[in-house]
């Protein structure tokens, strides 16, 4: 019986694992959130909405600036 060798990065590798699975299933709530257009119908949409998803749009492009390096992140 062979014994396996843990290596020194098997536990951060568990842990990325885990935490890109934990922002795939949130990005599969948002996108079907937002195919179901944030869950308004057209004839209720008022600027609070528009606040809302504006806000959610700001934490987003701060997510995708850090991750693309675009922004106040940029080089």
């Amino acid at each position: 019986m062979t014994r396996r060798t843990a290596r020194p990065n098997d536990k951060a590798l568990d842990a990325f694992i885990a935490a890109k699975a934990e922002i795939d299933i949130m990005l599969e709530r948002l996108k079907a959130l937002s195919d179901d257009h944030f869950e308004t119908h057209p004839d209720e949409i008022n600027w609070g909405n528009v606040g809302t998803l504006k806000h959610y749009a700001g934490l987003l492009r701060q997510i995708t600036d850090s991750a693309f390096k675009e922004g106040e992140h940029a080089d």
